[in-house]
């Protein structure tokens, strides 16, 4: 089969222009999508892509509509890949079923890789500099008072995971990994009895 995909950022912007083009290139199915290219939540991609098979031809009318960063777009085309689906970018005369789109694919790859190892690099210089300066990494430890109280009023079903986060300054984030970790002790007991 051969799905394509358009996307625009915005409701107030129009998909005619690339289901126009897509439509002259041909395709079995369309989705299409009116979200931002920076959000990982896009339910129609994630729709196309789950239905893409070994064989298939996914196409966009360009890349810029798949993925707003090299490093997301590598990570598609690289699922794309191990599915075994060819991938075409109309206005980009990418096509990865042609030798020429096949080595376009190479550097772009070479590229995403390059950009993580730099991404990484910053990460370590920026913490280095941190700790140098006194400032330790991670997350603060919360409490251990303040977590068990959190828990208790949690056990008690009077209150909201906001009430509790307002009345005892513990975020939702290390409730919830307190709570799993308490539930993973529990079981851990319960399986050792």
């Amino acid at each position: 089969m051969r799905l394509a995909y358009a996307r625009v950022s915005t409701a107030d912007q129009s998909l005619d222009l690339q289901i126009d083009t897509l439509k002259k290139f041909g395709y079995d199915r369309i989705y299409t999508e009116k979200a931002s290219g920076g959000k990982d939540d896009r339910p129609e991609l994630a729709k196309v892509l789950d239905m893409l098979r070994e064989g298939d031809t996914f196409i966009v009318y360009k890349l810029d509509r798949l993925a707003r960063s090299t490093l997301k777009l590598i990570e598609t085309l690289d699922l794309l890949n191990k599915k075994g689906v060819e991938f075409v970018s109309h206005s980009d005369n990418i096509d990865t079923s042609t030798a020429a789109g096949k080595a376009m694919f190479g550097m772009m790859a070479v590229f995403a890789e390059f950009e993580r190892s730099i991404i990484r690099e910053r990460t370590l210089a920026g913490l280095e500099a941190a700790r140098a300066r006194g400032r330790k990494g991670g997350r603060p430890m919360t409490d251990k008072k303040k977590l068990d109280k959190a828990a208790k009023l949690h056990e008690s079903r009077e209150f909201t995971i906001t009430q509790i986060e307002e009345m005892t300054g513990v975020s939702k984030g290390s409730l919830y990994r307190e709570l799993n970790r308490r539930k993973q002790e529990a079981t851990q007991a319960n399986e050792t009895v």
